[in-house]
């Protein structure tokens, strides 16, 4: 189907009709994707909402969620001698305590951006004297692949690569939130990209347990309208379902290969999320019988004491208690060419989209720049 058929002027406008003809009552929706948070800023949706909807952003930038402790054992690893570290791009900048990947890189060690995990496979039989870490960060959309990675580098007896897993899944996180009375959300946009790997059930307690209304939205401005449509009337009617706006994408059940070969490699353990806490079961872990290809037990590092950089209200905006703008550092000493945190770092962070697609980037930036 044509891309432009779902950017279609004409028909945004009717579902931004048919959104502020439902009688909602005050109400904060949450987009989970940090994509969605992307889409909605670049579209300028926010503001065609009508006044009793407020759209909140949540932890669902898997840089942005990475705590600082797992920045600072990715450091330690490009320190070591012999060792590669290799990473996805985004991760480059993300300050940790004291020191980011960029920099390391720029200290003379050997950090290399990969696009994808067989990369750095290649990476490893192209350099069999030194040996690869790749630094495994993301959501259920990505873990696959690095699974099968794995597998790969085991079947291939390629013994110089290594994950370090700092892979985070999202249903149980959303449980965190809903719970979370700061966050008060009363509807859910949920991801597309981990819901086309892990289906639809997984979500169920949101609206059976909690009460909490959500659709599976695609990326599209129609996407997003459409599952912000089927939130208001969802409340409008007193409903709590888990519904998909993005069908020719998710089916019911997922991609149970996908899911498959993920439960193959990893195995569920507690994970630190930036903002949030630790909340168990949201980790990924190595299986033992893949335990030659796991970072943390094939080099054992000590990172230096954890510290967070003051004023940075990273974790605020990862729970949709605080919009980007009302943070101090944004715009002023934290924009993208100097992130102050890893929110304005990723390409799909809140504060990153709300800088570069919104007047308040423009205007913070100005003022400081008078300043």
């Amino acid at each position: 189907m044509d891309l432009n058929t779902f950017r279609d002027p004409q028909i945004a406008r009717g579902l931004i009709e048919a959104i502020r003809a439902v009688p909602t009552g005050p109400v904060k929706f949450m987009e989970v994707c940090g994509t969605h948070t992307v889409a909605i800023a670049k579209f300028g949706l926010r503001a065609v909402m009508p006044e009793s909807i407020t759209l909140m952003s949540g932890p669902g930038c898997p840089v942005c969620v990475t705590p600082n402790r797992d920045i600072d054992i990715a450091v330690e690893y490009a320190r070591q001698p012999d060792v590669i570290v290799a990473t996805f791009g985004d991760m480059m900048k993300v300050p940790g305590s004291y020191s980011s990947l960029s920099a390391e890189k720029a200290d003379g060690r050997d950090v290399r951006i990969v696009y994808s995990p067989l990369d750095a496979l290649q990476l490893a039989e192209n350099n069999p004297d030194k040996l690869v870490v790749f630094i495994g960060v993301g959501f259920e959309t990505t873990v696959p692949l690095i699974a099968a990675a794995i597998v790969r580098a085991q079947q291939s007896g390629i013994a110089n690569f290594a994950v370090f897993s700092a892979h985070k899944t999202v249903p149980e996180a959303l449980r965190a939130l809903v719970n979370d009375p700061q966050v008060a959300v009363r509807g859910l946009i949920l991801p597309g990209h981990v819901s086309t790997i892990i289906g639809v059930q997984p979500y169920r307690f949101l609206a059976e347990e909690f009460g909490v209304p959500s659709v599976i939205t695609g990326f599209e401005p129609l996407d997003v309208l459409q599952g912000i449509y089927m939130l208001a009337k969802q409340v409008a009617e007193g409903r709590a379902e888990i519904e998909t706006a993005y069908t020719r994408a998710v089916p019911p059940d997922g991609n149970p290969s996908a899911i498959a070969m993920m439960e193959r490699v990893f195995e569920p353990a507690d994970s630190e999320w930036r903002g949030i806490g630790v909340i168990p079961g949201t980790g990924l872990a190595i299986r033992p019988e893949f335990a030659d290809f796991d970072a943390m037990k094939r080099l054992q590092v000590t990172p230096p004491e954890e510290r967070n950089t003051p004023g940075c209200q990273c974790g605020e905006v990862l729970r949709g208690i605080t919009l980007p703008f009302e943070c101090k550092h944004f715009g002023r000493a934290c924009v993208p060419e100097h992130p102050v945190g890893p929110c304005m770092v990723s390409s799909e962070g809140s504060c990153a989209a709300y800088y570069r697609y919104t007047d308040y980037g423009k205007q913070t930036t100005t003022t400081a720049s008078a300043e």
